[in-house]
C-alpha cells in the first residue's frame, strides 16, 4: 500500500524544488567568480573593474543591431513551430493567431518555459475550445522535440569540429545513436506496434504521441533549424565584439550545449553562463559578460516583444469569454 505523504514531507519536496536552482546558480556564479579573479589578477586588476573594462570595450549599437533582429527572427520561427504543431495535432488556426500568444507567453517565459508554453495551452484550450489535455499534449510534444532538434545539430558540430572541442563533447554522437534508438521504440509504441495492450498511451497527455510518426520528429527539426543556423552566425559575430575569435563552424559545435544549458533551470541561466567560460578557458571574464549579456537580454527582450502583443491577447481571451465559449 502507498504511503500519503505528510505535510512535512512535502514541504521539504517544496524546498528543495525551490532551493536547488537557487543553489545551483550560487555554485555557477561562485565558480564563475574564482575564474574571473584570476585573470583579473594576472592583468593585475580587481575583478569588477575588469570585469567593468570588458563592457566599456563593446560596441552596443554593433551589438544591438545583431540581437535585436535575431530576436524577432526567433519569434517568427517560434510561431511557425507552435502554429504547424497544433495543426498536425489539435486543430487549424491561422499563422497570425499563434505568434501573438506565441509573443505574449514570453513574459512568463522568464521564470520558467515550461509556464509559458502552458500558457499557450490555456490560451488555446479557452479561445479555440481545443481539450486542455490535448493541447497540453502538443506542448509536451514540442518540448520532447525540442531536446532531439538540440541534439542533432550537437552532433554535426561534433563532426564537422570534434577535435576542437573538450573530450567530453566526444560523447555526443553515442547519445545521439541511443536516442534515436529510443525515438523509433517511441513511436512503435505509440503507434501500438510495441506492448499494444498498454493502456497508458490511451491518456489524453499523450494525444499527440499517439497521432505522430517519424516525418512529424523530422518536420519539426527542418522548421526549427533556421533559428539554430541564424543564431550561430548570431553568436559568432557577438562573441567577437566581446574579444573572442570564434569561428562559424566552432560554434556549431558549441550552441546547441550552450542552449541544453540554458534550459536547466535557474536564475540569469547560470548553467550556460558556465559554459561558456568551459569552452573558452583562455577568456573566463570575456565569456562570463558575454554569457550573462546574451542570454538574459535574450529572454527580458522576448518579454518586452511580448508586451507588444499581450493586449490584443487579453482582447482576444476577452472576446471569447463574452462569446460564452
Amino acid at each position: 500500500m502507498s504511503e500519503t505523504p505528510t505535510p512535512t514531507g512535502r514541504r521539504s519536496a517544496t524546498w528543495l524544488r525551490r532551493g536547488l536552482p537557487w543553489l545551483l546558480t550560487l555554485l555557477c556564479f561562485g565558480y564563475l567568480y574564482w575564474k574571473i579573479h584570476g585573470q583579473a589578477a594576472r592583468a593585475g586588476e580587481t575583478p569588477l573593474r575588469f570585469i567593468a573594462g570588458v563592457f566599456q570595450g563593446v560596441s552596443w549599437s554593433k551589438w544591438l543591431a545583431l540581437m535585436i533582429p535575431y530576436s524577432a527572427f526567433f519569434l517568427v520561427i517560434d510561431s511557425l513551430v507552435v502554429w504547424r504543431v497544433i495543426g498536425w495535432f489539435n486543430t487549424r488556426v491561422r499563422y497570425l493567431d499563434i505568434l501573438p500568444i506565441r509573443a505574449s507567453a514570453y513574459i512568463i517565459s522568464i521564470l520558467d518555459e515550461r509556464i509559458g508554453k502552458g500558457a499557450i495551452g490555456y490560451y488555446l484550450h479557452r479561445r479555440d475550445g481545443v481539450p486542455g489535455w490535448q493541447v497540453g499534449s502538443s506542448m509536451l510534444f514540442i518540448m520532447f522535440c525540442e531536446i532531439y532538434y538540440l541534439l542533432s545539430w550537437a552532433t554535426l558540430g561534433v563532426a564537422l569540429r570534434g577535435d576542437r572541442l573538450p573530450p567530453v563533447f566526444h560523447v555526443i554522437p553515442w547519445v545521439a545513436l541511443a536516442a534515436a534508438a529510443v525515438l523509433v521504440m517511441f513511436v512503435l509504441y505509440f503507434r501500438g506496434v510495441i506492448a499494444p495492450g498498454s493502456k497508458l498511451r490511451d491518456r489524453q497527455i499523450f494525444h499527440a504521441f499517439r497521432q505522430a510518426n517519424l516525418w512529424h520528429y523530422g518536420t519539426f527539426i527542418v522548421l526549427r533549424s533556421p533559428a539554430m543556423i541564424v543564431g550561430v552566425v548570431v553568436y559568432t559575430l557577438a562573441l567577437r565584439l566581446f574579444g573572442v575569435q570564434a569561428e562559424l563552424l566552432d560554434m556549431l559545435g558549441y550552441l546547441p550545449v550552450i542552449f541544453f544549458g540554458a534550459a536547466v533551470p535557474g536564475p540569469f541561466r547560470a548553467v550556460a553562463i558556465t559554459l561558456w567560460t568551459q569552452l573558452f578557458p583562455e577568456s573566463p571574464g570575456q565569456m562570463a559578460a558575454f554569457g550573462l549579456v546574451q542570454h538574459n537580454f535574450f529572454v527580458f527582450f522576448n518579454a518586452a516583444i511580448g508586451l507588444l502583443f499581450l493586449r490584443h491577447t487579453n482582447r482576444e481571451l476577452a472576446r471569447t469569454a463574452a462569446d460564452g465559449r
